[in-house]
């Protein structure tokens, strides 16, 4: 984006300093106000009224780029969503979806109320254009119009906003999914507002599980009940999507209850590490390393993290707390991941609890003897892992749930998979 052309343009238009409008610009951009919206809002200060300084540009979707400004559209409402944003101190609401045309889809973002709902086809006219994850969106703003179309525009894409959990991804906003509760909590959160009372935990549906965050608690959201969210949005969460719950959804118990689904998806590590991150995922492979940090280790009392020489990185010298936990390197021909075990799966491996690896280092006067027992458990033998993967520029971590032995060569079962991809070995 090139502000020194807008303040330039707005500058010379508004007949005042250059500079002075590229600060202000600049100002409001750093806030990731859109441009378009950030030209409006120097215009008004400027007393230049609130039109457009360009003729907006009529374009197909698939013809989008961030290069444009200005510009119109002739489109299809996929999806309405209802969110409250923060800005400069007030708290402000806008609605924010999905819209298609025959050549493509593109999101968008209104910063005011124009009334359109799902499956109206509308004309938009002079909408900013700004870049978002990557691609472009739409920004709706004091100088875009909405006109209703009488003659409905067909497309290939799937109207409203209902989902199964295994459809999400994260930046998706305006779904609706049917969902039972697996597990619930409330928490305590230092919020925008202050100490702000929330809910988190998981829900699932047949397809999946998935974590959630219900920011304005709903009484309906209880474990075990079956309930229907209406406009909820998914950001991510450790590299998998996560549902938020906020005041504009809507949430409505159910008299069917949700099947929930016992397993997880069964993946090769390449396959599950190129997705980049999976709440509930099983991977299976051999274990080639157990990594440094792994057996008797110690934590930090106040934030739980692993110490090193009595030093946490946040709270400096403390106290450290003994801990079990292991760090085995799980490779299945297609790629590798760190699976990481806590202490009760961790004592299955090393066949006894914490006090018993105590008391091996004190004989030993060696801490490290846990890890080299466990490492000879493990190293060589194939093992399922179930858990949440997250991928990071550090490589892939899976927080395993759930550890065993499998009689099948990981190897031999990795090419299987690959082989009934039809990808190469």
């Amino acid at each position: 984006m090139d502000v020194d052309n807008h303040a330039e343009e707005l500058a010379s238009a508004l007949g005042v300093d250059k500079e002075e409008v590229k600060e202000d610009l600049e100002n409001l951009l750093q806030y990731s106000v859109p441009i378009d919206e950030a030209k409006q809002s120097v215009r008004r200060k400027h007393g230049g009224g609130g039109g457009g300084d360009a003729t907006p540009e009529s374009l197909d979707l698939a013809d989008l780029t961030t290069e444009h400004d200005n510009v119109t559209v002739t489109v299809r409402v996929l999806t309405k969503g209802t969110r409250s944003i923060r800005y400069q101190g007030e708290d402000i609401t806008i609605r924010e979806g999905e819209f298609a045309d025959e050549t493509g889809t593109v999101s968008y973002t209104a910063w005011q109320e124009f009334g359109f709902e799902p499956g109206d086809t509308v004309t938009v006219g002079n909408a900013g254009v700004r870049e978002w994850e990557g691609h472009p969106e739409l920004n709706l703003g004091d100088s875009t119009s909405v006109a209703l179309e009488s003659e409905e525009l067909e497309v290939p894409n799937e109207i409203g906003g209902e989902r199964e959990l295994i459809e999400l991804e994260p930046g998706d906003r305006g779904r609706t999914v049917e969902v039972s509760v697996v597990e619930v909590e409330e928490r305590t959160i230092d919020g925008r507002d202050g100490e702000t009372e929330i809910l988190s935990g998981v829900i699932g549906d047949e397809t999946g599980r998935l974590p959630f965050t219900d920011w304005d608690p709903h009484p309906e959201i209880e474990t075990g009940e079956s309930v229907r969210l209406e406009d909820v949005y998914v950001r991510e969460y450790r590299g998998a999507p996560s549902v938020n719950v906020s005041a504009f959804s809507t949430v409505e118990s159910l008299d069917e209850p949700v099947t929930v689904t016992d397993t997880a998806p069964s993946m090769s590590i390449g396959e599950a590490v190129t997705a980049g991150g999976l709440f509930d995922v099983e991977l299976s492979g051999n274990v080639i390393e157990v990594r440094d940090g792994s057996g008797l280790i110690q934590r930090c009392p106040e934030c739980n993290r692993a110490i090193q020489n009595g030093e946490c990185r946040s709270h400096g010298d403390v106290e450290g707390v003994d801990d079990l936990r292991t760090k085995a390197i799980l490779d299945d021909g297609t790629g590798t991941c760190t699976v990481i075990l806590g202490r009760e799966l961790t004592e299955g491996i090393y066949g006894g609890d914490l006090d018993d690896a105590r008391e091996a280092a004190r004989e030993a006067m060696d801490r490290e003897v846990v890890a080299e027992e466990i490492a000879a458990a493990l190293v060589g033998d194939a093992y399922s892992a179930r858990g949440s993967l997250s991928v990071d520029e550090y490589g892939a971590n899976l927080n395993a749930d759930a550890f065993e032995p499998v009689d099948e060569d990981p190897e031999t079962a990795a090419r299987d998979l690959l082989a009934e991809l039809g990808v190469g070995a």
